[in-house]
């Protein structure tokens, strides 16, 4: 039976503890994780799954990629998704995307846009739609409170093959195009943030990276995760583990 002595000793060390876990709740904040772009990343309807790299790089999907077991964001802290990324958008969507957004402490985000642009009249563009762009995506991200900020280089699902060419451009104009789109958006990562070179790591995949075409499948949704996540292991302090 506890006697008083030992009651008013429990009590003063439960008062002592409590400022201590307080604080310790406040270091624990939530890693937030922001999404903006086209269906590079919201591509979770083009798999059974439903998986897109967002939800990857939050939380990893062990049953379905092992190898990425412990190197998601959950496995440094809490963290959480703000899924913005609209399947269609081009650059001019981006604004609409990030009503609403404000700053706050452990947000990271990631961008992919870039794609449908050249899709829609970029791919032959004589250089006034190029300079829209730029001006359009740099306008974006001057208003974006998030940082750090990782952009995505835009894909070739023709793997440099210009047999494969389905634009309706001619393969040197659209390939001219497509290396400017990702010229710009390297300057600007690296005015704003880094650049996720999911373009050259695409290159070195194949067929089963794809679906529809055009569209990340489910390996090519964990491929594009695993090019964002070396950007986030890279980050100081890193946010999670490189890709193995």
């Amino acid at each position: 039976m506890i006697n008083r002595r030992q009651w008013i000793a429990a009590a003063s060390a439960a008062l002592l503890a409590r400022p201590l876990l307080a604080r310790d709740r406040r270091s624990m904040h939530v890693t937030t994780l922001y999404t903006f772009g086209d269906s590079v990343l919201d591509c979770g309807h083009y798999n059974v799954h439903g998986v897109h790299p967002g939800q990857l790089l939050v939380r990893n999907d062990d049953a379905l990629f092992p190898e990425f077991r412990g190197r998601d964001l959950s496995s440094r802290g809490p963290a959480r998704l703000a899924h913005r990324a609209v399947d269609g958008a081009t650059v001019d969507g981006l604004e609409r995307q990030l009503a609403g957004v404000k700053k706050g402490a452990g947000e990271v985000a990631i961008v992919s846009v870039g794609g449908n642009d050249l899709l829609r009249g970029l791919a032959a563009d004589g250089g006034a739609g190029m300079q829209r762009f730029e001006a359009t995506y740099e306008r974006f991200l001057g208003a974006l409170p998030i940082r750090p900020v990782i952009l995505a280089s835009v894909y070739d699902p023709t793997f440099g093959d210009d047999s494969r060419n389905f634009l309706g451009v001619p393969a040197p104009v659209a390939r001219a195009n497509h290396r400017r789109v990702n010229a710009i958006i390297a300057e600007l990562a690296q005015r704003h943030g880094r650049l996720a070179d999911v373009h050259a790591h695409f290159l070195r995949g194949d067929e089963g990276w794809f679906t529809r075409t055009i569209e990340p499948s489910l390996v090519g949704a964990s491929e594009v995760r695993r090019v964002f996540l070396d950007n986030l292991a890279a980050l100081e302090p890193p946010l999670a583990r490189r890709a193995p």
